[in-house]
């Protein structure tokens, strides 16, 4: 028998980049600012479903449309807030447009490992646009807050939840947080154009 090269030994290292539209190669493990394009993460937000597509409307609740609408809250909680927050509160759920969105059951199963990704991600995006990697507590208090109440208003209006449900799970709402919007989900290219549109006006603001 002939001697083994030993190439064939070689176990092949698992690919961990992912391709953007942009031709940028994202390395999951080890991202780079250089390789985040907001028209990267605005294309992929526009397309990933919340609520893993279970929601009424002719196109999904997309992670972007969400994202605008959190911002929207946020800035309607905290009027006077500096544009670099209301920024963060744009992103963040940036990370999603490579890891997708897990509802809270699915990131529970799979454990820290989606943590792990998703605060080198969100690192490496503030990084990028020229926020701290760690926003302050406060700041990311608050921007929780909006999320919640818009996981609220999604979860009673478009996810078939009671609001006995939605208390539950995201906690009741303050009344008077609560902004007199029907929830439609649009287009995903609509709602991409809403997403850079946010984004334009805040660096811009900067």
């Amino acid at each position: 028998m002939a001697e083994d090269s030993g190439m064939s030994n070689k176990k092949q290292e698992p690919r961990a980049w992912q391709r953007m539209l942009s031709g940028r190669r994202l390395d999951l493990l080890n991202p780079s600012p250089l390789d985040i394009e907001i028209e990267d993460i605005a294309h992929g937000l526009s397309f990933v479903a919340r609520w893993n597509g279970q929601t009424l409307g002719e196109y999904p609740y997309s992670v972007a449309e969400h994202s605008v609408f959190v911002t929207e809250l946020f800035t309607r909680l905290n009027p006077r807030i500096d544009p670099k927050w209301r920024l963060a509160a744009l992103l963040h759920d940036a990370p999603e447009y490579v890891i997708g969105d897990m509802i809270s059951p699915v990131k529970a199963a799979v454990g820290p490992d989606y943590e792990v990704l998703d605060d080198r991600l969100t690192a490496a995006v503030h990084q990028k646009f020229g926020l701290p990697a760690v926003i302050p507590t406060p700041v990311k208090r608050q921007i929780k807050r909006a999320d919640h109440l818009s996981a609220w208003l999604e979860a009673v209006q478009i996810a078939g939840f009671s609001e006995t449900e939605a208390n539950q799970l995201f906690g009741a709402p303050v009344i008077s947080d609560l902004p007199t919007r029907s929830l439609r989900p649009h287009a995903p290219m609509v709602v991409k154009g809403q997403f850079l549109e946010v984004f334009n006006d805040l660096m811009e603001k900067i």
